[in-house]
């Protein structure tokens, strides 16, 4: 009997599978305008919002390091399955334990289902459209991964503040309303075309993804690295603090306000690396240079005077620099590494990106709970800035040389 796994074709396989991770990354970002509710609801401090978001970025880095790269011969569709399963599993916890210790392991979940799902999407997408489209040179794939990525990272927050504003039971209804979404997801990707066979003969001992720099480019790779930390550090302050400093630096307290400043970043970061796809990688690092020192200053500058469209323009100009730093990180890394070993240098550099999501905002809401908010709103846009900068000039200095 023919299945329905087996009807379904590479080219309706590919728009399945980037639909789904639209979905499971705009979820994602879903609870970033919910924060300043749970914190009304149970009375914790800003300090705590940092460590919820916290524990979202070290689920990301915990299954990237121990569980993303074994699609290569598990398979992409069941590792896919399970992604939305882990995502399923963490609605169902924030449905069921709204306390802090069920948001923090709620969101602890929800990043180990965004780190089984990033590279085994982005890898079953390239599979899928090159035997959909065999003529094509894998810029489609590439650049829907990436709308997927960053696009649902960007509509997450404008989605939970739509709730949070215009809806009821805003700490319920978002996320029965995905668990739903995502329960069709699981099943529909059922139907998706495997594109990895490998016998169980010929799988390979389990290890965890190894990581390395090649010793003859160890200066490029690093800063590649050093900026990918620093850009996911901006997308961790507006992602998990921006709705703070909204109520705290700027007296607004409207929850579409708060979901559609972080969406502005991200779609800055995601439209940026559209318009520049075609640019030279050195002339991206030049953009990308000066929209994070104009960004950054103008992100200071509307906090200190106080005026709120000059904080959220900075944001968005950050994010425009920081999506093409990340994306020539990327590029920096996957350029100078070793053909055996380019996956070891890409892993690298993500496992930086997300570890800069965690560690520079806990940073900030320890500091938040004895300084003033604009004085460390300031102190991290400086340290932002100066590392920013600081990686794009290694960089392009490099790509100055080859």
């Amino acid at each position: 009997m023919t299945t329905t796994r087996q009807r379904t074709s590479h080219a309706a396989g590919f728009w399945i599978v980037a639909t789904s991770f639209l979905l499971v990354m705009a979820y994602s970002t879903v609870p970033t305008p919910l924060y300043p509710l749970y914190q009304e609801q149970d009375g914790f401090p800003v300090s705590v919002v940092t460590v919820v978001f916290a524990a979202y970025a070290v689920g990301v880095v915990f299954s990237l390091f121990f569980v993303g790269h074994i699609s290569d011969w598990a398979g992409r569709r069941r590792m896919l399955v399970i992604a939305v399963l882990v995502s399923i599993l963490s609605a169902v916890l924030f449905l069921v334990w709204s306390s802090v210790a069920g948001l923090i392991v709620a969101r602890l979940v929800n990043g180990v289902s965004i780190g089984i799902l990033t590279a085994t999407a982005t890898a079953h997408l390239g599979e899928l459209r090159a035997k959909a489209r065999p003529d094509e040179n894998g810029i489609v794939a590439a650049s829907v991964a990436g709308a997927a990525n960053l696009g649902g990272l960007a509509l997450g927050p404008l989605i939970g503040g739509l709730f949070a504003e215009f809806l009821p039971d805003p700490l319920i209804l978002p996320h029965a309303v995905f668990l739903v979404l995502l329960i069709i997801a699981a099943i529909v990707l059922m139907s998706v075309p495997e594109t990895v066979n490998v016998s169980a003969d010929e799988r390979p001992p389990y290890r965890p993804q190894r990581l390395s720099a090649p010793p003859s480019a160890r200066r490029p790779v690093i800063a590649a690295a050093f900026g990918a930390f620093s850009g996911f550090a901006l997308f961790g302050l507006f992602t998990s603090l921006a709705p703070t400093f909204l109520v705290g630096t700027f007296d607004d307290r409207d929850h579409l306000a708060a979901g559609a400043t972080s969406f502005a970043v991200f779609a800055a970061a995601a439209v940026g690396q559209l318009v520049f796809a075609r640019v030279a990688v050195r002339t991206q690092l030049a953009v990308a240079i000066g929209c994070c020192a104009v960004g950054l200053v103008a992100v200071a500058s509307g906090a200190v005077l106080p005026q709120l469209a000059i904080f959220i323009l900075g944001g968005i100009i950050a994010g425009v620099g920081v999506g093409l730093l990340f994306k020539s990180a990327i590029a920096t890394a996957a350029a100078v590494a070793s053909p055996g070993r380019r996956s070891e240098t890409l892993a690298l550099v993500f496992l930086s990106g997300y570890c800069g999501l965690a560690i520079p905002v806990l940073a900030v809401g320890f500091f938040l709970t004895f300084a003033e908010q604009t004085t460390v709103l300031l102190v991290f846009s400086a340290l932002v800035l100066i590392a920013t900068v600081s990686a794009g000039l290694v960089m392009r200095s490099r790509k100055a040389t080859t």
